[in-house]
């Protein structure tokens, strides 16, 4: 009896952890200030594991789960990207996303540095659909 109270009482602060995705916003798009990072970052880790290449179609995103694709458009200028998350960030208040530098220079962001953005999460069904599947490694490519 006391080894089962003694592991309720350890088990108990497992109740107010919060897996990382839950606070992500739902499948509609919002308006949110992008950054970009990239010439000190390549070739290290990301916090998936995979190494950073800034020429990749990546970003950092704090809570959505790796492998997301995501749409990001440029409200002013139309442009879009498509990006997959690979990494946690940004770490500057008020930034919701940062895009690696391929992905930025798409969307005319090197200069500026910040830039309002849409961002739309996409379903890998609308790419590769089921009547005809992706090859094996392909990825999707920016619009």
């Amino acid at each position: 009896m006391r080894s089962l109270c003694l592991g309720v009482v350890l088990a108990l602060p497992l109740l107010f952890i919060r897996p990382a995705v839950a606070g992500c916003p739902p499948q509609a798009a919002e308006i949110v200030t992008a950054s970009w990072y990239g010439p000190g970052h390549h070739g290290r880790p990301t916090a998936s594991g995979e190494i950073f290449d800034s020429a990749a179609l990546t970003a950092a995103h704090p809570c959505l789960p790796f492998g997301t694709l995501v749409d990001v458009q440029d409200v002013g200028s139309g442009r879009s990207v498509l990006v997959r998350i690979n990494d946690r960030g940004p770490f500057v208040p008020g930034r919701q996303i940062d895009l690696s530098q391929a992905a930025a220079a798409r969307l005319g962001l090197i200069g500026r540095g910040i830039g309002r953005v849409r961002l739309s999460r996409v379903d890998p069904v609308t790419i590769c659909p089921p009547q005809r599947p992706c090859a094996p490694g392909v990825r999707a490519a920016a619009r």
